[in-house]
């Protein structure tokens, strides 16, 4: 009998160290995959002569069963056609590079939740002369949060209690030539938000954030604190819906609890989950290894099909 090859599982990653990627490599051998990790930036995209190819480090890849990448902020042009070259080729990507992008700007991504029924806070975006007041009025007054567009982990993100603030803010901003939003306060979640990691259709873990004292941002990374929660059929609903509106398999969705219930702030589309696994102690990856794998198994023709 012949030997049943492995499925060779590609993670996009710019480093092979950091956390979530080596946790994948982990899972996927646990789960008898072949994991390549190749970085996004040393990936060559060929196009014509019949065909498309993908080189990297100057060599063809080939075979690859199911792609999960992990474009960060700062690659997501490039890391975007990357990942539409293999979505092309008909490789199965973990997250098309329509959903990434949705994700990654984030007044898009309120509009499609909001079209979608979801609950978001109220947010304005403008350009040019718009009087900074009424933006203000428009998103519930004072104080209100103003974020840089594409902004991640926290960076980017600052709370203005007076108009002057604001005015402050927004001026440094768009002076270094980046585009913000401004979003309603939730008084009653200040310094604390829900981080429901969405694999396929379901919730596989999530946690309570709290931000450290003196801080208002409640992300990891900014010094705020994980506990493990057990999520409320309401709030897994609205996460495991953003998600498929947003179009991503694999997501981190931030969730605010508001007094009407679960807000969405946003998605990641490439979220960390160091400190979920942590908290939870779930092993996330190797949920998000076994989707993946489903994935290429659903792309996978089926030998039988053929004689019926």
């Amino acid at each position: 009998m012949a030997k049943k090859s492995r499925s060779r599982l590609c993670i996009l990653s710019r480093k092979r160290s950091l956390y979530s990627t080596s946790r994948l490599v982990e899972a996927a051998e646990a789960a008898g995959a072949h994991p390549i990790v190749m970085d996004t930036l040393r990936c060559t995209m060929v196009v014509g002569a019949g065909r498309s190819k993908l080189l990297y480090r100057g060599a063809e890849v080939k075979d690859l069963s199911v792609v999960i990448p992990r474009i960060g902020a700062s690659i997501t042009s490039y890391g975007m056609a990357v990942v539409n070259h293999l979505d092309s080729m008909g490789i199965p990507v973990a997250n098309r590079a329509h959903a990434i992008a949705r994700s990654r700007d984030k007044v898009r991504c309120l509009q499609l939740l909001t079209a979608g029924g979801i609950a978001v806070p109220r947010t304005v975006m403008a350009h040019g002369e718009t009087s900074l007041k009424r933006l203000v009025a428009e998103v519930g007054g004072l104080p209100c949060i103003i974020k840089l567009l594409r902004g991640t982990q926290g960076v980017g993100v600052m709370i203005a209690n007076t108009l002057t603030e604001a005015e402050t803010i927004v001026h440094t901003f768009t002076e270094l030539g980046q585009d913000v939003c401004l979003q309603e306060f939730i008084a009653e979640s200040k310094g604390r938000d829900v981080r429901a990691l969405v694999v396929g259709e379901k919730v596989v873990g999530a946690m309570r954030r709290t931000a450290k004292k003196g801080e208002f941002r409640s992300n990891i990374h900014r010094g705020g604190e994980g506990k493990p929660i057990r999520l409320g059929a309401d709030f897994s609903e609205v996460a495991v819906k953003a998600a498929r509106i947003i179009g991503l398999e694999i997501c981190g969705v931030d969730l605010l609890e508001s007094n009407q219930g679960p807000m969405v702030m946003e998605l990641n589309s490439s979220p960390g989950f160091e400190g979920l696994e942590k908290a939870t102690r779930k092993d996330i990856a190797g949920a998000m290894i076994e989707h993946a794998l489903e994935l290429a198994r659903r792309a996978r023709p089926d030998p039988t099909a053929a004689g019926k």
